[in-house]
Protein backbone atom coordinates (compact mmCIF):
# COMPACT_ATOMS: atom_id res chain seq x y z
CA UNK A 1 0.00 0.00 0.00
CA UNK A 2 1.34 3.17 -1.01
CA UNK A 3 2.18 5.41 2.05
CA UNK A 4 0.54 9.05 2.87
CA UNK A 5 3.98 10.15 1.71
CA UNK A 6 4.27 8.89 -1.64
CA UNK A 7 0.71 9.85 -2.65
CA UNK A 8 1.47 13.03 -1.70
CA UNK A 9 4.74 13.19 -3.91
CA UNK A 10 3.09 11.68 -6.66
CA UNK A 11 0.62 14.57 -6.11
CA UNK A 12 3.03 17.38 -6.98
CA UNK A 13 4.81 15.69 -9.69
CA UNK A 14 1.47 15.45 -11.39
CA UNK A 15 0.82 19.26 -10.37
CA UNK A 16 4.74 20.08 -11.88
CA UNK A 17 4.12 18.06 -15.05
CA UNK A 18 0.87 19.83 -15.57
CA UNK A 19 2.67 23.13 -15.11
CA UNK A 20 4.73 22.02 -17.54
CA UNK A 21 3.07 21.07 -19.69
CA UNK A 22 1.12 24.29 -20.16
CA UNK A 23 3.65 26.28 -20.09
CA UNK A 24 5.00 24.21 -23.27
CA UNK A 25 1.90 25.16 -25.01
CA UNK A 26 1.82 28.51 -24.06
CA UNK A 27 5.70 29.07 -25.16
CA UNK A 28 4.65 27.31 -28.97
CA UNK A 29 1.54 29.25 -29.40
CA UNK A 30 1.98 31.94 -32.35
CA UNK A 31 0.18 35.27 -30.98
CA UNK A 32 -2.24 36.39 -33.66
CA UNK A 33 -4.46 39.43 -34.32
CA UNK A 34 -7.27 39.74 -31.91
CA UNK A 35 -5.60 38.34 -28.93
CA UNK A 36 -5.42 39.71 -25.39
CA UNK A 37 -1.99 39.97 -23.91
CA UNK A 38 -0.96 40.90 -20.12
CA UNK A 39 2.76 42.40 -19.72
CA UNK A 40 4.60 42.06 -17.48
CA UNK A 41 7.88 44.35 -16.41
CA UNK A 42 9.45 43.09 -13.10
CA UNK A 43 10.54 46.18 -10.83
CA UNK A 44 8.29 48.64 -12.85
CA UNK A 45 4.67 47.80 -12.47
CA UNK A 46 3.55 50.78 -13.75
CA UNK A 47 4.49 49.68 -17.27
CA UNK A 48 2.45 46.77 -16.49
CA UNK A 49 -0.23 46.65 -19.11
CA UNK A 50 -2.88 44.44 -21.10
CA UNK A 51 -2.96 44.83 -24.37
CA UNK A 52 -4.89 43.45 -27.60
CA UNK A 53 -3.05 42.70 -30.69
CA UNK A 54 -4.80 45.39 -33.62
CA UNK A 55 -5.36 43.53 -36.82
CA UNK A 56 -1.59 44.86 -38.23
CA UNK A 57 -0.40 42.43 -35.98
CA UNK A 58 0.87 44.96 -33.33
CA UNK A 59 0.48 46.16 -29.23
CA UNK A 60 0.76 49.22 -27.68
CA UNK A 61 3.37 49.40 -24.30
CA UNK A 62 4.46 52.43 -22.11
CA UNK A 63 6.86 54.21 -23.79
CA UNK A 64 8.31 52.06 -26.74
CA UNK A 65 5.06 52.16 -28.39
CA UNK A 66 4.07 50.21 -31.02
CA UNK A 67 5.43 46.61 -30.99
CA UNK A 68 4.62 43.99 -33.92
CA UNK A 69 4.31 40.64 -32.25
CA UNK A 70 1.72 39.01 -34.78
CA UNK A 71 3.76 35.59 -35.49
CA UNK A 72 6.03 35.14 -32.32
CA UNK A 73 5.46 33.25 -29.16
CA UNK A 74 5.41 34.55 -25.84
CA UNK A 75 9.12 33.87 -25.63
CA UNK A 76 10.02 35.76 -28.35
CA UNK A 77 7.42 38.13 -27.80
CA UNK A 78 9.32 38.89 -24.14
CA UNK A 79 12.82 39.01 -25.61
CA UNK A 80 12.01 41.24 -28.17
CA UNK A 81 10.08 43.90 -25.79
CA UNK A 82 13.16 43.41 -23.11
CA UNK A 83 15.38 44.64 -26.52
CA UNK A 84 13.25 47.78 -27.18
CA UNK A 85 13.42 48.98 -23.37
CA UNK A 86 17.09 48.55 -23.04
CA UNK A 87 17.91 49.72 -26.52
CA UNK A 88 15.60 52.85 -25.80
CA UNK A 89 18.07 53.75 -22.14
CA UNK A 90 14.14 52.60 -20.11
CA UNK A 91 15.20 50.05 -19.01
CA UNK A 92 18.39 48.57 -17.86
CA UNK A 93 18.68 44.36 -17.97
CA UNK A 94 14.82 44.20 -18.43
CA UNK A 95 13.07 41.19 -16.95
CA UNK A 96 9.49 40.86 -18.61
CA UNK A 97 6.68 38.37 -18.65
CA UNK A 98 4.34 37.92 -21.79
CA UNK A 99 1.38 35.78 -20.77
CA UNK A 100 -1.99 35.00 -23.46
CA UNK A 101 -5.20 36.18 -21.49
CA UNK A 102 -7.31 35.37 -24.75
CA UNK A 103 -6.56 33.40 -27.45
CA UNK A 104 -9.12 35.32 -29.95
CA UNK A 105 -6.68 34.57 -32.95
CA UNK A 106 -7.23 31.22 -33.08
CA UNK A 107 -10.66 29.61 -34.08
CA UNK A 108 -12.21 26.60 -34.41
CA UNK A 109 -15.82 26.08 -36.75
CA UNK A 110 -18.72 23.87 -34.82
CA UNK A 111 -21.41 22.74 -37.03
CA UNK A 112 -24.06 20.83 -37.56
CA UNK A 113 -26.60 19.68 -34.97
CA UNK A 114 -25.03 22.02 -31.79
CA UNK A 115 -27.30 24.70 -30.27
CA UNK A 116 -25.17 27.33 -31.57
CA UNK A 117 -23.32 27.06 -34.87
CA UNK A 118 -20.39 29.18 -35.65
CA UNK A 119 -16.65 30.04 -34.90
CA UNK A 120 -15.58 29.87 -31.56
CA UNK A 121 -11.98 31.12 -30.30
CA UNK A 122 -9.58 28.79 -28.37
CA UNK A 123 -9.51 31.09 -24.88
CA UNK A 124 -6.49 28.91 -23.12
CA UNK A 125 -3.31 27.16 -24.67
CA UNK A 126 -5.73 24.12 -24.09
CA UNK A 127 -9.40 23.41 -25.95
CA UNK A 128 -10.71 20.37 -26.09
CA UNK A 129 -13.71 18.89 -27.96
CA UNK A 130 -16.14 19.35 -24.05
CA UNK A 131 -14.93 22.69 -23.85
CA UNK A 132 -16.28 24.13 -27.43
CA UNK A 133 -18.82 22.08 -27.57
CA UNK A 134 -20.06 23.88 -24.29
CA UNK A 135 -19.34 27.24 -25.88
CA UNK A 136 -21.71 26.12 -28.86
CA UNK A 137 -24.42 25.19 -26.93
CA UNK A 138 -24.07 21.34 -26.69
CA UNK A 139 -24.86 18.87 -28.68
CA UNK A 140 -28.85 19.10 -29.89
CA UNK A 141 -30.62 16.66 -27.79
CA UNK A 142 -33.17 15.76 -30.22
CA UNK A 143 -31.12 16.02 -33.36
CA UNK A 144 -27.44 15.09 -33.12
CA UNK A 145 -25.98 11.86 -33.79
CA UNK A 146 -23.77 9.72 -31.73
CA UNK A 147 -20.61 10.75 -33.42
CA UNK A 148 -18.70 13.76 -34.78
CA UNK A 149 -16.15 14.41 -37.11
CA UNK A 150 -13.01 16.32 -36.40
CA UNK A 151 -11.40 17.62 -39.39
CA UNK A 152 -7.94 19.43 -38.84
CA UNK A 153 -6.72 22.45 -40.41
CA UNK A 154 -4.14 19.85 -42.85
CA UNK A 155 -7.70 18.05 -43.74
CA UNK A 156 -6.52 14.98 -41.09
CA UNK A 157 -10.04 13.59 -39.91
CA UNK A 158 -10.86 11.98 -36.61
CA UNK A 159 -14.01 10.20 -35.77
CA UNK A 160 -15.30 11.26 -32.21
CA UNK A 161 -17.76 8.79 -30.32
CA UNK A 162 -20.18 11.91 -28.49
CA UNK A 163 -21.47 8.62 -26.06
CA UNK A 164 -18.22 7.61 -24.84
CA UNK A 165 -17.29 11.46 -24.82
CA UNK A 166 -20.09 12.52 -22.55
CA UNK A 167 -19.91 9.15 -20.50
CA UNK A 168 -16.20 10.33 -19.66
CA UNK A 169 -13.58 8.80 -21.98
CA UNK A 170 -10.61 10.98 -22.67
CA UNK A 171 -9.68 9.31 -25.75
CA UNK A 172 -12.87 11.22 -27.49
CA UNK A 173 -11.77 14.74 -25.55
CA UNK A 174 -9.12 15.69 -27.85
CA UNK A 175 -7.20 18.98 -27.52
CA UNK A 176 -7.99 21.48 -30.60
CA UNK A 177 -6.08 23.85 -32.49
CA UNK A 178 -6.82 26.86 -34.46
CA UNK A 179 -8.22 26.15 -37.96
CA UNK A 180 -9.71 23.24 -36.65
CA UNK A 181 -13.64 22.00 -37.16
CA UNK A 182 -16.37 20.20 -36.05
CA UNK A 183 -18.99 18.63 -37.41
CA UNK A 184 -22.24 16.86 -35.26
CA UNK A 185 -24.56 15.52 -37.67
CA UNK A 186 -27.86 15.25 -37.49
CA UNK A 187 -29.07 11.36 -36.29
CA UNK A 188 -30.37 8.70 -38.22
CA UNK A 189 -34.03 8.39 -37.68
CA UNK A 190 -36.86 5.65 -38.12
CA UNK A 191 -40.37 5.90 -38.53
CA UNK A 192 -43.46 4.10 -36.20
CA UNK A 193 -46.73 4.14 -36.65
CA UNK A 194 -49.87 1.66 -36.47
CA UNK A 195 -51.00 0.52 -32.79
CA UNK A 196 -48.87 2.98 -30.99
CA UNK A 197 -49.54 5.73 -28.37
CA UNK A 198 -47.46 8.65 -30.64
CA UNK A 199 -47.30 7.58 -34.22
CA UNK A 200 -44.06 9.41 -35.68
CA UNK A 201 -40.40 9.76 -36.73
CA UNK A 202 -38.13 9.16 -33.97
CA UNK A 203 -34.39 9.62 -33.58
CA UNK A 204 -32.55 6.35 -34.12
CA UNK A 205 -30.47 5.50 -30.95
CA UNK A 206 -27.59 3.07 -31.02
CA UNK A 207 -28.57 -0.89 -30.70
CA UNK A 208 -32.60 0.25 -31.21
CA UNK A 209 -34.24 -2.83 -30.65
CA UNK A 210 -38.15 -2.76 -32.18
CA UNK A 211 -39.02 -3.23 -28.25
CA UNK A 212 -37.46 0.02 -27.51
CA UNK A 213 -38.41 1.40 -30.43
CA UNK A 214 -41.63 1.12 -29.22
CA UNK A 215 -41.57 2.53 -25.91
CA UNK A 216 -39.88 5.50 -27.37
CA UNK A 217 -43.28 5.68 -29.61
CA UNK A 218 -45.27 5.95 -26.45
CA UNK A 219 -46.21 2.31 -26.08
CA UNK A 220 -48.77 -0.19 -27.08
CA UNK A 221 -52.24 0.85 -27.60
CA UNK A 222 -55.15 -0.89 -25.94
CA UNK A 223 -55.47 -3.20 -29.68
CA UNK A 224 -51.45 -3.10 -30.22
CA UNK A 225 -49.42 -6.22 -30.43
CA UNK A 226 -45.63 -6.56 -30.12
CA UNK A 227 -46.12 -9.57 -32.11
CA UNK A 228 -47.30 -8.45 -35.01
CA UNK A 229 -44.62 -5.98 -35.72
CA UNK A 230 -43.22 -5.21 -39.28
CA UNK A 231 -40.13 -3.49 -40.51
CA UNK A 232 -40.09 -2.02 -43.65
CA UNK A 233 -36.80 -1.91 -45.35
CA UNK A 234 -34.77 -0.14 -48.34
CA UNK A 235 -32.68 -2.47 -49.93
CA UNK A 236 -31.38 -2.27 -53.27
CA UNK A 237 -33.78 0.45 -54.17
CA UNK A 238 -36.90 -2.00 -53.31
CA UNK A 239 -38.54 -1.66 -50.06
CA UNK A 240 -38.86 -4.85 -48.18
CA UNK A 241 -40.74 -6.19 -45.33
CA UNK A 242 -39.77 -8.27 -42.27
CA UNK A 243 -41.73 -10.02 -39.69
CA UNK A 244 -40.03 -8.43 -36.61
CA UNK A 245 -38.99 -9.74 -33.10
CA UNK A 246 -38.67 -7.32 -29.85
CA UNK A 247 -35.47 -7.94 -29.76
CA UNK A 248 -34.52 -7.28 -33.30
CA UNK A 249 -32.44 -3.90 -34.38
CA UNK A 250 -33.46 -1.54 -36.01
CA UNK A 251 -31.87 0.98 -38.84
CA UNK A 252 -31.70 3.95 -40.40
CA UNK A 253 -34.78 4.96 -42.04
CA UNK A 254 -36.57 1.84 -40.87
CA UNK A 255 -40.37 2.12 -40.75
CA UNK A 256 -41.99 -0.17 -37.99
CA UNK A 257 -45.65 -0.91 -38.21
CA UNK A 258 -47.67 -2.74 -35.46
CA UNK A 259 -50.40 -4.22 -36.58
CA UNK A 260 -53.97 -5.08 -34.33
CA UNK A 261 -53.60 -8.26 -32.07
CA UNK A 262 -55.59 -10.74 -33.64
CA UNK A 263 -57.23 -11.82 -30.25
Amino acid sequence: MPTRITLAFLAVLVLLWSSVAQAAASSDYRIGAGDLLRVAVFGASDMNTDARVTDSGGITCPLIGVVRVAGLSTNETEALLAKRYADGNFLRGPQISVTVVEYQSQKVAVLGSVGKPGQYPLRSSRVTVLDILADAGGAAPQTAGDSAVLTRADGKQVNLDLEALFNGDPRQNVALAGGDRLYVPRAEQFYIYGQVQKPGVYRLERNMTVSRAITVGGGLTARGSERRAVIKRQADGKEKRYSARASDLLKADDVLFIKESLF
